[in-house]
């Protein structure tokens, strides 16, 4: 796998059916080590230890309910009041971040209400913070780190 946009991280790997796997360990099981999950792995580590989130507070690829459709969404980084602090959407390194990735993402936000929202596809990172009495979002030069509230 390339080299990303974040610092360096140790990961588990194992053979699994003659493919890679990398164990999660938010999901505590081997994952097949695709470009998405190599980025969404290095971007959780990212929560953990640079920006100190609690392991107990995060989220990994469950399902999501937007009217009739049933999407995945990648991170969801919990407040310790059970709303949602953080949505984050990994995209593998060759996807260019698109118009369509932020709406994505902001189709997810219209069921999550997150403060705020990130995009990543392991090489570019971008982060936003929601102003939902403006009906708008702030572009932040990062995402700010975990306090207590």
């Amino acid at each position: 796998m390339i080299d990303l946009n974040f610092p360096k991280y140790n990961f588990r790997f194992k053979n699994s059916q003659n493919k890679i796997a990398v164990f999660d360990e938010l999901r505590k099981k081997f994952i097949i080590l695709t470009p998405e999950e190599w980025v969404r792995q290095h971007c959780t580590q990212f929560l953990i230890q640079e920006k100190e989130f609690p392991k107990s507070l995060i989220n990994v690829e469950k399902q999501l309910k937007l009217g009739k459709l049933t999407k995945r969404y990648d991170i969801v980084v919990y407040n310790s009041d059970g709303s949602i602090h953080l949505i984050v959407e990994c995209k593998a390194p060759h996807i260019k971040i698109t118009q369509n990735v932020f709406d994505q993402i902001a189709q997810y936000n219209m069921t999550l209400d997150a403060d705020f929202l990130m995009v990543t596809n392991g090489l570019s990172h971008y982060y936003c913070k929601m102003n939902y009495e403006a009906g708008e979002y702030e572009f932040l030069p990062e995402i700010p780190a975990y306090k207590l509230a």
